[in-house]
């Protein structure tokens, strides 16, 4: 029998790479235009783009070929959680620790909302907006992979709900049980639909070619809002409810955290096998929409600048012939295009998963996606470094010397830094570029190994695992490319 199957299967397999080959040749054939956040131009590249992408195509499928020879058993499941020494657990999760992380996550809200409201409505000289969407949105989550769930504890909704709920105890002699209970069925969705508002204000809302950046304003009346919707959210189902499932940012930078070797259980820091954390991750409903999210809209910021900047315009235009003003037209065209994108990417991932299930039709689709889609959480990861890399060092710099000095944009100048500046030569571009491709390169391959993990697990030989992971292979080719193709575009 297995010799008698042999043949089929490798028919398939060269079908699959020809799937692969012509969606990358496709991809590489597209026009290369602009790309947003990168900083660093593109247009001297060390090596021409497009042998960028054949050769990353190449390294997944010898990747693949390895998993499939030599990988022949689960490793990742269970995750082999183990504690550290005493001494250390005690310090990072003792009580005190909670306290002073708490409050100091608290107080940077605080600096937010604050600087926000009463600084400068310039946003590149403002610390709000760098802050909460450079060093929060990207800074936490490399925290999250090298050091596990580190928000949690810093969350300032967390402590601040807690630290009431504290004083309602003393005052009323008991704790208050939550009067409502938050559905299994509504899982990870409300964390999801905030992670989506959260990229949607920076990304559609303002308008980077009208010059309409996001003010430091809008980012504290949006803090606010939204401070207030989790406390109501966290009254009404429960604090470590909400923030496990509801919660937008305590969600999110846990799904980065199950990359991480480190892991909080039962109020013990432990150390467990690596990527063993992301198995268990996906079993709530809503996880598929919040790593889509995630990758649709880095792929969305990448793309309108460049291969979307005619679409975007045309469609602003038709909008305000309609009339509507610029600037509200801008917004609708871009929301558009932004959902547009995230349905590709979601399309992209149900078409690998409907090929997988052909190997097994016992599966149903919905449960397949939910059984893989952990394995793109190394992905989602991958499309912020490399899209992000040079944005994130480069602003860095200035969070840390005259926003840190001068938060209001003011003049103030608290720590004697804030005539810093940023060295934008820390870096050369092509070292950029060769950390951006290889952070795609690393994530693919390493999704590739979690996808293959799960299938040992699935299905019942080597042999079917293996060739029903044809189509992840050809998911992981697809990203890749897009990824790349994002990369290699100049800037204008």
């Amino acid at each position: 029998m297995r010799h008698r199957s042999a043949a089929p299967s490798r028919v398939r397999l060269s079908r699959t790479l020809l799937v692969v080959v012509a969606f990358t040749a496709t991809a590489l054939a597209l026009p290369a235009s602009a790309a947003a956040h990168a900083l660093i131009g593109r247009q001297d590249l060390p090596v021409p783009a497009w042998l960028f992408a054949w050769a990353a195509s190449v390294v997944l499928i010898v990747s693949f070929v390895g998993l499939s020879v030599l990988w022949r058993s689960p490793r990742f499941e269970p995750e082999a959680w183990r504690p550290v020494g005493g001494l250390v657990s005690r310090l990072v999760t003792s009580r005190p620790t909670q306290v002073v992380a708490g409050a100091v996550g608290a107080l940077l809200l605080g600096v937010t909302v604050w600087t926000g409201l009463a600084g400068t409505a310039e946003p590149g000289e403002n610390f709000s907006v760098t802050f909460v969407y450079v060093t929060v949105w990207l800074g936490v989550v490399v925290a999250s992979v090298l050091f596990g769930d580190v928000f949690r504890a810093v969350n300032p909704w967390g402590a601040i709900a807690r630290a009431m709920a504290a004083i309602f105890r003393l005052v009323a002699g008991q704790s208050r049980p939550a009067p409502l209970y938050c559905p299994e069925r509504f899982g990870r969705w409300p964390a999801a639909i905030g992670i989506f508002a959260f990229v949607w204000l920076e990304l559609a809302y303002a308008v980077g070619f009208l010059s309409i950046s996001l003010s430091p304003h809008t980012v504290a009346v949006a803090a606010l809002v939204y401070s207030a919707y989790t406390f109501l959210a966290m009254t009404l189902f429960g604090i470590d409810r909400w923030l496990d499932r509801g919660e937008a940012f305590s969600v999110y930078f846990a799904m980065f955290a199950r990359l991480s070797v480190f892991a909080v259980h039962e109020g013990r820091l432990g150390r467990r096998r690596v990527l063993s954390g992301t198995a268990s991750w996906a079993e709530l409903p809503g996880s598929i929409a919040l790593v889509l999210i995630t990758i649709g809209a880095t792929t969305f910021d990448g793309a309108q600048e460049g291969l979307l900047a005619s679409p975007l315009a045309d469609t602003r235009i038709w909008l305000t012939d309609l009339g509507l003003s610029e600037v509200t037209g801008a917004r609708v065209s871009s929301s558009l295009y932004m959902l547009l994108t995230l349905l590709v990417v979601a399309g992209i991932y149900w078409a690998g998963v409907a090929g997988m299930r052909q190997v097994d039709r016992s599966f149903r689709l919905g449960q397949l996606g939910s059984l893989f889609i952990h394995s793109f959480i190394p992905i989602a990861l991958a499309y912020l470094v490399a899209h992000y890399f040079s944005f994130f060092v480069f602003l860095e710099q200035a969070q840390f010397t005259f926003l840190l000095s001068d938060p209001l944009g003011n003049g103030s100048d608290y720590f004697g830094t804030a005539g810093g500046s940023i060295d934008y030569g820390l870096f050369s571009a092509n070292a950029i570029w060769y950390l951006q491709v290889g952070s795609l390169i690393v994530g693919h391959i390493t999704a590739l190994a979690i996808g293959h993990d799960r299938a040992l697990k699935l299905y019942p030989d080597v042999a079917t695992a293996t060739r029903s992971q044809y189509w992840m292979l050809a998911l992981m080719v697809s990203f890749t490319s897009l990824g790349l193709f994002l990369l290699s575009q100049a800037n204008a």
